[in-house]
């Protein structure tokens, strides 16, 4: 599949070649590996978006395994050059050329510390080469792919082998942080989610960061709570600040994360405030650029919407004047600039979309509107 131009010799051909030292080369089929390598990359992939969604310590594992797909498709590249390097092809160099990529900027993030590159994090580099790279492997599958046969994937020996691959990994993952403390890297003082401290306890001072590329204008809009409920609410910044405090931390999937003292109202006395309307059973939070995202009704009332951090009112960037607070959420789910507190039934399909067609809005651009 991979490196195709390089038109690999069979098993029987490679043996009398590589000797008793590639027992691996083998046992696993050339059609094998590239199909070992495709499902790889979709791991990859897949834990790696899953990734943007875990937040709690409960969803730790979903790193894990983004490492230990990671770390088999490292071994299983080495395979395959193996059996290629001696003819590959311009193509393939450029194929090999992402993969290492996309290997080398997960490994550099994880032991080196927050790295960037063009104002962007190395983390950033690595999602958009990983995003990269399933798009190449994707194309290639359909264009090229020969379809595997029962021995390249399902026989003993090959899953002997994959479970061997893969429990290799999981011990190289699991020594990785004791590894970094005794070398004294900056990758062992990184959060399981693979984010690094930036101004905790600060106030104020530490990045902003926004979903895509929201840039409204500093307003003073007053905010809603409407829907399912019996009263509707309109509420300026000095109602919302009753002194209700959360200690949590904000950890964006840029790679920081920064733990501070948030004030403000518990979202949950402001539904009670609004009275929720029987079968009503879920929360959207609207930001007046048009982002947005749903939560559970009883997840919700756990929510916080701050008007102050650290003691000092909520800068224009962090979200002023009324941001949420979401613990155990990814950083781009705590909706900043909140002028509206929905109630519904149902969950709200749209709110993943909103948050890249939110800075296409004119006011997440930053331009006025009739309304301003």
């Amino acid at each position: 599949m991979w490196l195709a131009g390089a038109r690999a010799r069979s098993t029987c051909e490679l043996v009398p070649r590589l000797g008793h030292g590639s027992g691996i080369l083998t046992i696993m089929t050339p059609r094998g590996t590239d199909w070992s390598l495709a499902l790889l990359v979709a791991a990859g992939v897949g834990s790696g978006l899953a990734t943007w969604f875990a937040g709690a310590p409960g969803g730790a594992w979903v790193y894990g395994a983004h490492a230990v797909a990671g770390l088999s498709l490292a071994v299983v590249l080495v395979v395959k050059l193996r059996r290629v390097l001696p003819r590959v092809a311009a193509a393939s160099v450029a194929a090999l050329g992402l993969v290492l990529l996309v290997l080398v900027s997960g490994f550099v993030w994880s032991s080196a510390g927050a790295a960037y590159l063009a104002g962007y994090s190395v983390l950033a580099w690595h999602a958009a080469l990983g995003g990269a790279l399933a798009a190449v492997v994707l194309a290639h599958a359909v264009a090229r792919a020969r379809r595997p046969r029962r021995r390249d994937l399902a026989s003993r020996r090959q899953l002997l082998v994959a479970g061997a691959v893969a429990a290799g990994a999981l011990v190289a993952w699991q020594v990785q942080r004791p590894l970094q403390r005794a070398l004294g890297l900056p990758g062992a003082g990184r959060r399981f989610t693979g984010s690094y401290d930036a101004g905790s306890y600060t106030g104020n001072d530490f990045p902003v960061t926004s979903w895509v590329a929201d840039d409204p204008r500093p307003a003073a809009a007053p905010m809603a709570v409407a829907g399912r409920v019996r009263r509707g609410l309109t509420l300026g910044a000095g109602a919302l600040d009753r002194g209700d405090e959360l200690t949590a931390t904000l950890d964006c999937t840029g790679g920081f994360s920064s733990t501070q003292r948030w004030q403000g109202v518990r979202l949950g006395r402001l539904l009670d405030d609004a009275g929720v309307e029987p079968g009503a059973a879920h929360v959207r939070v609207i930001s007046r650029t048009g982002y947005r995202w749903s939560f559970g009704l009883e997840h919700a009332r756990g929510l916080l919407l701050a008007t102050r951090v650290g003691g000092e009112p909520l800068s224009h960037g962090h979200g002023a004047p009324c941001r949420l607070v979401a613990p155990g959420r990814r950083g781009f789910q705590w909706v900043k600039w909140v002028e509206r507190i929905e109630v519904h039934d149902d969950p709200d399909p749209g709110a993943l979309p909103s948050t890249v067609l939110s800075s296409l809005s004119a006011a997440g651009r930053g331009r006025r509107t009739g309304r301003r």
